[in-house]
């Protein structure tokens, strides 16, 4: 088992990453101040993990939900049903909530947590590649609404991450290369030595060779915990985690959540986002390709879906959380392992991107 910390000071939390950490409660025991727990998790997950981490919580009160599985459940309504469970089994200020699954279940516990009774602890035990390494860690929560993604919720961190690597041999190989997307997004925005190591064992990696996949989710987790130590609101530094997502969030909404997975759409924004930095002669024309490359050799959508047109995108892209005084702020590239947020773009190398891809 290997540990990085969150560095938050009072609220410093450790991500565990490993083999078989699920079923070990003395990770967990530490983190644990109430007697009552619930675990949420989806109809996916719960047959293959939900018993045994129901029997790490044996000294507890513990109770289940298990909600149904996928984006076009992440709303308001089926965050009401966690509400309903706490209220209707008296769950007091000191219970813990578990988010057992990937960044759907992750997001929405975790924003239930930040609201019930103004909030209560929650863990996270995320399931697949992309909650490992992004959305479990940094405690952005949120639902979708049919005009946004993401776009109600909270920042709440959690007290723990539990990221059991051996869970992911459950996942389909689709959402397996969308995970990897998250992966090549932390070397493209700060790392460049782990986008070479990337071109380097990517196969690895997607075989989920046990040393590989280790080395990618500590690497991943290791660059996402500074940016969040250093900037946890997204006040400055931390809005570079979301390249590609300006785009890909777009994309998401536009064709209706669950048609592309989030991992796609971000693979798709990422190519966008260094093409454009191309036309504003911000990034070398053969890093562009080296980006295009890796995320195909992932097997990752590299193109805008033929269905959306540039108006499309635009009017989605108008209301990214990145909007600031009416003006679209885009994470773009100088060079690969060095992104940067830009608001005074030309518009009109926007919609040629569009255009193009």
């Amino acid at each position: 088992m290997t540990t990085v910390q969150v560095e938050l000071g009072s609220r410093r939390y450790p991500i565990h990453i490993g083999e078989g950490l699920l079923g070990r409660s003395e990770l967990l025991a530490p983190h644990i101040v109430g007697r009552q727990v619930l675990v949420v998790t989806d109809e996916q997950v719960a047959p293959h993990y939900l018993q045994s981490v129901l029997a790490s919580f044996s000294r507890y009160e513990t109770e289940q939900l298990i909600l149904p599985a996928g984006e076009s459940h992440k709303t308001l309504a089926t965050l009401n049903q966690i509400f309903d469970v706490l209220l209707e089994r008296r769950f007091s200020r000191d219970a813990m909530l578990v988010a057992l699954g990937g960044g759907v279940i992750g997001d929405m516990v975790g924003f239930a947590a930040a609201s019930y009774q103004r909030g209560v602890d929650f863990i996270q035990m995320p399931t697949t590649l992309l909650a490992q390494v992004d959305s479990s860690v940094g405690g952005k929560t949120a639902v979708n609404h049919p005009l946004g993604k993401n776009m109600i919720g909270a920042f709440h961190q959690p007290r723990c991450v539990i990221a059991d690597t051996s869970t992911l041999k459950s996942l389909d190989p689709r959402q397996l290369r969308a995970g990897c997307a998250e992966v090549i997004k932390y070397g493209l925005i700060s790392d460049a030595n782990f986008f070479a190591w990337l071109e380097s064992h990517l196969e690895e990696v997607l075989s989920l060779k046990p040393q590989a996949i280790a080395e990618a989710v500590r690497r991943s987790c290791e660059n996402k915990a500074a940016v969040v130590s250093a900037d946890e609101h997204e006040r400055g530094q931390r809005a570079l985690l979301n390249l590609g997502h300006t785009f890909g969030h777009a994309i998401e909404t536009g064709l209706g959540y669950g048609r592309w997975i989030h991992g796609e759409a971000v693979a798709a924004g990422m190519v966008m986002a260094a093409e454009m930095s191309v036309r504003l002669c911000m990034l070398p024309e053969q890093e562009a390709v080296r980006i295009r490359e890796l995320l195909e050799r992932a097997k990752l959508p590299t193109e805008l879906p033929s269905e959306l047109g540039v108006e499309s995108m635009l009017k989605h892209m108008s209301v990214d959380k990145k909007v600031l005084a009416g003006k679209l702020r885009l994470v773009l590239l100088e060079a690969i392992g060095q992104a940067l947020l830009v608001d005074d773009f030309d518009p009109v190398a926007l919609r040629e991107t569009l255009q193009v891809a």
